[in-house]
């Protein structure tokens, strides 16, 4: 029997993201910020749970930009040359701070300019189905 130990492939090939969109998925209870390639695989996500928000504080404006600012981070390691486009899902008050920390940890990089900001929130058509009347 041979004493060769097997060695753990710990050597894991460096994610190159140089283009790339902000995904902002965003709810009463929390927000996900997830960054992609240009083909949908996520390279570096961040959520407000992830950075120590408790509660109704996951929620807040301030909870938006300490998350987006922590995945920002993480994608400009891996190389981020630019931002294609920013997608948000979801209705919060915390919409437009989300936004502005994604120009604003951007605008000293020297990067072009965000192609769109698109808006994928699910708005029913019709709505629920009324409940029935009421029988005394």
């Amino acid at each position: 029997m041979s004493t060769q130990k097997k060695h753990n492939s710990t050597n894991k090939k460096k994610k190159s993201l140089t283009i790339c969109d902000v995904h902002i998925h965003m709810t009463f209870n929390n927000i996900i910020a997830s960054i992609t390639n240009i083909f949908g695989d996520v390279a570096v996500w961040s959520s407000a749970g992830k950075m120590g928000f408790k509660g109704s504080r996951r929620s807040t404006p301030f909870a938006a930009k300490v998350t987006i600012q922590d995945a920002m981070k993480a994608a400009l390691d891996l190389n981020m040359r630019s931002v294609r486009s920013i997608v948000i899902k979801g209705i919060c008050n915390a919409r437009e701070s989300a936004i502005r920390e994604v120009f604003q940890m951007m605008n000293g990089k020297n990067m072009p300019p965000i192609e769109m900001i698109k808006d994928v929130t699910p708005v029913p058509h019709n709505g629920t189905k009324p409940p029935k009347k009421r029988r005394v």
